[in-house]
């Protein structure tokens, strides 16, 4: 071994062993849509609880969204906001529903100036690169499209390692469909110039692998966990906010529940033929459809023409302790999406005591082994598996048991020291460059 040999292999042990050393101290600047209370989705809550656990890690954190907002219950990190806009006007519906993104919102009372989210995301990157030319943090962790431009701009301006975290792909949000091609671009481009990416599942994993050409090497699944705030915060069932529900238990119903955005993805329109052919079967059901978007009066209008419409309940979009309601009120719970990278959802529902029906094409099957599964179009199978549960109690009982203790094994704390590493990759990546 001659002396260039040793000094190389000196080099990389010094970095690798004091870069590992160091990384409780890492400054990063996070790049995220929301942040509960003022957040619409599973997204804002994993941005949330994945930011805490890096705190407690020791890692400082510099986290930017789009609007501004108090978050007055957030105290482990510096929030900052990118522009004045109020929370409900950073994304309209447009944000999720990605065939709206170039229409207009209103971000004033006195409507004096139209805003696009792509305005949003414009001025979301002059602001990153603002921050950038007085701070410098170790990366850059950016959250799915919305983004993904300012955390590239850090990257190829300021030579910061840029982590893409994909929570969902624009082919999950398309239903598997082609969606829309302005975002296949930005997650193209930006998965392509990233140093690492993280995705939520194996089933992400391989999206971002078959439909963007990524190498399995760079993408590293790190499963998201349960809300920290189910096991913290002190919870009680309110029985008279779902009073009539809990009156239709008694009497023998079973009540079986979907919690998300009424968009093509969550595949909706499969459960609610599937309802049809339970209800046929048996007609002592009751689905409940919580929450809201584009397809909510094509859903009430498919319930009313399979004759169901007395057995279907929408509670439109809640929060909080009202969905934790509806957890505790429901018997079953079903996750039929067509392509979920993640459904956080899922550990709600069962740190409630639901058992769960999920569709196979849904990353948090691959955690949680004690679910009923089924392949999203098949209905008869899922008709099937919701009538077998409630049928046997001990099968309900069995699996309410067992999934249980499987989501309890996941923890934000192992999320964070997992990304930890990711981080440190990229940054020795830079650094032997």
């Amino acid at each position: 071994m001659n002396y260039v040999t040793i000094k190389l292999i000196i080099k990389y042990y010094y970095h690798f062993t004091t870069k590992y050393d160091k990384m409780v101290v890492m400054k990063i600047l996070m790049l995220g849509w929301e942040l509960p209370p003022h957040n619409s989705g599973g997204l804002g809550v994993a941005c949330l609880n994945m930011a805490r656990a890096l705190a407690h890690q020791g890692a400082d954190i510099d986290f930017v969204v789009p609007y501004e907002a108090a978050h007055s219950d957030i105290n482990f990190m510096n929030i900052l906001s990118a522009t004045h806009l109020d929370p409900i006007f950073r994304y309209g519906d447009g944000a999720y529903e990605s065939s709206r993104i170039l229409d207009k919102i209103i971000p004033t009372i006195n409507k004096s100036k139209l805003v696009s989210i792509r305005d949003i995301q414009h001025s979301y990157c002059d602001f990153v690169e603002q921050y950038l030319m007085d701070y410098k943090p170790d990366v850059v962790h950016a959250h799915d499209w919305l983004t993904y431009e300012a955390g590239v701009l850090a990257k190829q301006k300021y030579h910061t390692p840029l982590i893409a975290h994909v929570h969902a792909t624009e082919y999950d949000r398309a239903g598997m469909h082609m969606g829309n091609p302005l975002i296949h671009e930005i997650e193209q481009e930006s998965l392509m110039l990233a140093d690492e990416i993280i995705a939520v599942s194996e089933a992400t994993k391989r999206i971002i692998h078959d439909k963007y050409h990524i190498p399995l090497s760079k993408i590293s699944v790190v499963y998201n966990s349960l809300d920290e705030d189910y096991n913290a915060t002190k919870y009680t069932f309110e029985s008279n906010t779902y009073k009539y529900l809990k009156n239709l238990k008694s009497s023998g119903y079973t009540v079986v529940s979907t919690v998300g955005r009424f968009t093509v993805q969550k595949g909706l329109q499969h459960l609610m033929r599937a309802a049809a052919k339970v209800i046929a079967h048996n007609p002592n059901f009751v689905f409940l459809f919580a929450g809201d978007g584009e397809e909510r009066n094509e859903l009430i209008s498919l319930a009313a023409d399979l004759g169901i419409s007395k057995n279907v309940i929408f509670t439109g979009f809640i929060r909080g302790k009202k969905l934790r309601d509806i957890y505790s009120i429901s018997d079953i719970f079903v996750m039929s999406s067509i392509s979920e990278p993640f459904g956080l959802t899922a550990l709600e529902a069962a740190h409630h005591g639901d058992v769960l029906i999920l569709t196979k094409q849904s990353g948090v099957s691959e955690v949680i082994w004690s679910a009923m599964k089924y392949d999203f179009w098949d209905t008869h199978k899922l008709a099937d598996e919701i009538l077998a549960i409630a049928a046997n109690p001990a099968l309900k009982e069995t699996l309410q048991q067992n999934v249980r203790q499987e989501y309890c094994k996941i923890s934000w704390d192992q999320v964070a020291k997992k990304c930890l590493k990711i981080y440190n990759k990229a940054m020795n990546h830079k650094d032997l460059r």
